[in-house]
């Protein structure tokens, strides 16, 4: 296989350990504390009770390069699931070779294919290669609503 070869699936318990250091590296990216043991409880947590769904992209050799999180949720004017795709992140090493790409495409397949109404995301202001990934793939910036939030 190529450098390049990966394939992305829905992950499954076999992923926690790769899964655990990938969620890991993407908290760290925003400023949290590296905690790799509570990373991997999450993410096997999240794996255990089916509260979310996770796609992991992998080499040749089974290696985790990338995963994205979506966790259900509903619009009620739609009247039909939405999915907020929370998490995407992609190992260094795997950058720039559409591990990105590849796991958004994959995410969009698997709400369409589950009746969903569609994604959403919400990242970082000045992440450009993300924002750059989602414009390629035809999402559109919000111009609409206004979304708020609070910590509690």
């Amino acid at each position: 296989m190529a450098e390049s070869s990966f394939i992305v699936r829905q992950a499954d318990l076999s992923d926690a350990e790769s899964l655990k250091h990938m969620f890991d590296g993407y908290r760290v990216f925003y400023e949290q504390k590296s905690d790799p043991v509570s990373a991997g409880t999450f993410m096997s947590e999240r794996l255990e009770n089916g509260d979310s769904t996770i796609f992991i992209a992998v080499d040749e050799n089974g290696r985790g390069l990338g995963f994205t999180q979506l966790y259900p949720l509903f619009s009620s004017v739609r009247m039909r699931r939405i999915w907020l795709l929370n998490d995407l992140f992609v190992e260094a090493a795997a950058r720039r070779r559409g591990v990105a790409h590849e796991l958004m495409l994959h995410a969009q397949e698997w709400v369409r294919g589950q009746g969903g109404a569609g994604l959403e995301l919400a990242t970082a202001i000045d992440n450009d290669s993300a924002k750059s990934v989602y414009h390629d793939l035809g999402w559109k910036l919000d111009t609409e609503f206004h979304h708020y939030s609070i910590t509690v």
